[in-house]
């Protein structure tokens, strides 16, 4: 079964993967993948809800299935866990040359390849648009008109495809999610672009508001660690492949509101 799950990869990181499983090179490791000492793992934080976000509790903690996973893979390595909070996935991107967290789950893209490595998709969801309370908007073809303000979330996977597929509509970015739902709420865009089930949510708490059926993007979410981290890429991969089968990753989906979604990985 080892073999199998990594025929595909280069043999660079299949000797990584040999190294990252080795106790002798346990120290190795643990100096690329929590250089501090400790595992710091970005999280995203919103109430849009779903495998991505993360939630910030009344008593300073985090909940959210990054941060389940995230503790369980600190458990692994042997190492305490720190959570780097941002305000969305774009966040998280420029904060890579800044060396502020050592593991990231988050949407998966171009962009993002050329600045980080990813690991096995863990999630996919389709992206579609919410039109206010009162539009006449009902697809695709009636959104993409001049003047039509569509809001997206700063530098990310979404944004980026809500701009290639709208050629006459306007993407605005935005920092936080709570920004861009009391914008919808008090008419000031007429759109937001977003996934699926996440705009299904927000529809019941903006009465009148529309979700379009359509979908324009696939937006797949995957473990990523710093480009040239070989051992850490070894590491995550084994631990995310793993996790879809020995049941850390359904129990994360569970604990976090999300026991009726499957598990999509493609």
């Amino acid at each position: 079964m080892y073999v199998r799950l990594w025929r595909a990869a280069p043999a660079v990181l299949f000797a990584a993967a040999m190294m990252a499983a080795s106790p002798a090179h346990s120290a190795e490791l643990l100096d690329e993948i929590a250089p501090t000492g400790k595992l710091r793992v970005a999280i995203a934080i919103s109430t849009a809800g779903g495998a991505f976000w993360s939630n910030k509790t009344d008593s300073g903690g985090y909940t959210g299935v990054p941060v389940d996973l995230g503790k369980e893979m600190a458990a692994q390595l042997g190492v305490p866990v720190e959570y780097v909070a941002y305000d969305n996935s774009g966040q998280i991107t420029d904060a890579v040359p800044k060396k502020t967290w050592d593991v990231a789950f988050l949407p998966k893209d171009p962009v993002r390849e050329a600045q980080m490595s990813f690991g096995p998709i863990y999630d996919v969801a389709d992206a579609t648009y919410i039109v206010k309370a009162g539009s006449t908007i009902t697809n695709f073809q009636t959104l993409d008109q001049p003047g039509v303000k569509v809001a997206a979330e700063y530098n990310t996977t979404t944004m980026r495809g809500a701009r290639a597929h709208l050629k006459n509509a306007k993407v605005i970015e935005y920092q936080t999610f709570d920004e861009i739902f009391e914008l919808l709420k008090n008419g000031e865009i007429d759109a937001f672009a977003l996934s699926h089930d996440q705009l299904n949510k927000m529809a019941t708490k903006i009465p009148g508001t529309k979700v379009l059926d359509e979908t324009f993007k696939k937006t797949v979410v995957a473990v990523a660690v710093p480009l040239n981290h070989p051992l850490a890429l070894a590491f995550v991969t084994k631990f995310m492949t793993d996790a879809r089968t020995n049941g850390i990753l359904r129990k994360a989906y569970d604990n976090n509101g999300l026991k009726d979604a499957p598990i999509r990985t493609e």
